[in-house]
């Protein structure tokens, strides 16, 4: 005998009314995304009229001063209130010299975008890979990183961005004391207002290939697994970051951001800082490659993954994508 099947279900909870239509998704949504979550990574460099497309991460530029400040107005015009800064100086040398020089294109650029745009929030990544010429991110003795002489180097780059304007600096190098040694100089120098956001959890990753391109900053020599984190770890990435927060950071991150979801959460959820997240090179450069070749929806998943890395518990988001998710969010 054919069986019967009830033309209606005795259901108590209908989970799909919720999802009947966009209106009605958009009302019980969880996680929202909006422009001014978003940061926006700039490469500056020497020069003037300079846009200079990266060959890996098709979209992003190296760019002068001049055309860094229109490129930040346009973001900002869509709804992005802050950028941070990587420099690309025009000559290197064992010790980073100009890493802390006044006028190299941090600097600069700071200057600028404060003069012409003076609501928009400028950070500055301080680290030496970009300035050193054999592409480590400390002063080196043979092939081995020097962990203090570097955090010397590191407070006076991160008070000179001070001394030209800059909101925050953000130490990427992962030296240890860093954060303390920064916030001293700052202090003592009368920039107390001046914040710090840390790459406090920043692990050593495959991931960061085509910013190496980007910053010019492929280490020369070994690399460096002996300061950015083992990504088996989870714990130590905890006390990494409850030292920094102990050192005086405003803000913490988690780097990169999709390989290391849980990391984010378990961050946030440990220690309630504001906490960022950032979408990396490769993670950006995977999703051109793919949507390049039609194998997905460029749109769609720039969105879920920016989504998923606020779900996580990301505060802020450093995104290449930054202008285009905040396009389509207007």
């Amino acid at each position: 005998m054919p069986v019967k099947i009830a033309s209606k279900l005795a259901l108590t909870r209908r989970p799909r009314r919720l999802r009947r239509n966009e209106a009605i998704r958009t009302l019980v949504r969880e996680t929202r995304l909006t422009p001014d979550c978003f940061i926006y990574p700039l490469f500056v460099c020497e020069g003037e009229g300079v846009r200079r497309e990266i060959g890996s991460m098709p979209g992003v530029f190296q760019l002068s001063v001049d055309e860094a400040v229109k490129e930040a107005a346009a973001a900002r015009g869509e709804g992005v209130r802050a950028v941070i800064l990587f420099g690309l100086p025009a000559t290197k040398d064992p010790i980073g010299s100009l890493a802390a020089d006044p006028d190299a294109p941090v600097q600069t650029a700071v200057r600028a975008l404060k003069r012409e745009l003076r609501d928009l929030v400028v950070m500055t990544d301080v680290c030496l890979c970009e300035y050193t010429s054999h592409g480590h991110c400390g002063l080196v003795d043979g092939e081995r990183i020097l962990n203090d002489a570097t955090v010397h180097h590191l407070a006076q780059a991160a008070l000179s961005h001070a001394v030209a304007g800059a909101d925050f600096v953000a130490p990427s190098d992962m030296m240890d004391g860093r954060v303390a040694a920064i916030r001293r100089a700052l202090d003592d120098h009368g920039f107390e207002d001046t914040g710090i956001v840390s790459y406090a959890a920043k692990y050593y990753s495959g991931f960061y290939g085509p910013f190496r391109e980007a910053a010019d900053s492929a280490p020369q020599f070994g690399d460096r697994a002996s300061h950015q984190m083992d990504p088996a770890n989870v714990e130590e990435a905890l006390r990494e970051v409850e030292t920094d927060i102990e050192e005086g950071a405003d803000v913490v991150m988690v780097k990169p951001a999709l390989p290391y979801l849980d990391v984010l959460t378990r961050v946030k959820a440990t220690f309630g800082q504001p906490t960022a997240a950032y979408q990396v090179s490769g993670e950006y450069a995977m999703i051109k490659a793919a949507a390049e070749r039609g194998w997905v929806d460029e749109t769609r998943v720039m969105m879920e993954t920016l989504i998923s890395i606020r779900r996580a518990g990301a505060d802020m988001i450093l995104t290449y994508y930054a202008r285009e998710a905040a396009r389509l969010l207007a």
